[in-house]
């Protein structure tokens, strides 16, 4: 039976055709001369020191519907520049998340942070397009893609300048993510097949990644005392949305994630 990850992937397939048809990749490329210059959104995540904060914006999610009504891209991704977040997360999918290209390339605008596209990405057309509106990074995840699909699109987003955020929830993923050469490694505490959420899912498998690769913990992410045992564990990194979008000021919610003690 199909999970809801395959039936993710299925839509997004099409989603991509749809938009091949209405502007091939081959015209999608000629944009790329007129984009920023991509910022360094692995020095900003993996500068030694306290864990750095990838704060997300997005507008909705499936299991909590609308988040934040109203709230503009520039507003929040604004405060979270002042509450110290490292760089910033956009959900691009529509669907599910109520994203577009469009929030990308306003946090672009709004924002000196290097910016990661959060995507179910399938084809090279969505790094293209992660370029060409502002992105320094794109996520990858493992789960989604074979192990040709996956080294493509790594290769593609290197090519562009980028980072590849490399995502993983089961541990079976990790020898693949590593023989990548991946050094950035995200590990989502949430099962995209289920949908179920374990903070210590990311502390069970830290201990599996080298040392010289910069972890980021993904979900579950809510209070300075996580943060806490992320940083006690070797966390590098961690990428929060929800938790601080649900907060009267999302800044001051970021500011109090990396609080000292």
């Amino acid at each position: 039976m199909a999970t809801i990850l395959d039936r993710i992937v299925e839509r997004k397939r099409r989603e991509v055709a749809e938009a091949e048809a209405r502007e091939p990749l081959a015209a999608l490329l000629e944009r790329l001369p007129a984009a920023a210059p991509p910022r360094d959104f692995f020095a900003a995540v993996s500068r030694p020191g306290a864990i750095r904060l990838i704060a997300e914006f997005k507008r909705a999610s499936p299991s909590a519907g609308a988040i934040r009504p109203g709230a503009t891209v520039a507003e929040v991704v604004s405060a979270y520049e002042r509450g110290g977040a490292s760089a910033l997360s956009i959900l691009t999918d529509g669907e599910g998340f109520g994203g577009s290209l469009a929030d990308l390339a306003a946090a672009r605008g709004a924002s000196s942070l290097p910016i990661l596209r959060k995507e179910f990405v399938v084809e090279r057309r969505q790094v293209v397009e992660a370029r060409v509106h502002g992105a320094d990074a794109v996520l990858l995840i493992a789960e989604c893609l074979d192990d040709c699909r996956l080294r493509g699109l790594y290769a593609a987003i290197l090519d562009l300048g980028m980072t590849p955020l490399v995502e993983l929830h089961d541990a079976a993923q990790l020898p693949r993510v590593l023989a990548l050469g991946a050094t950035l490694v995200g590990i989502n505490n949430r099962d995209l097949r289920t949908m179920t959420t374990d903070l210590d899912h990311v502390l069970r498998l830290r201990g599996e990644v080298p040392e010289e690769c910069t972890v980021v913990a993904e979900s579950g992410i809510r209070s300075r005392a996580d943060v806490r045992r992320l940083e006690a564990a070797g966390i590098g990194a961690m990428l929060v949305g929800e938790s601080l979008l649900v907060r009267p000021d999302p800044g001051a919610a970021a500011m109090a994630l990396l609080a000292d003690d």
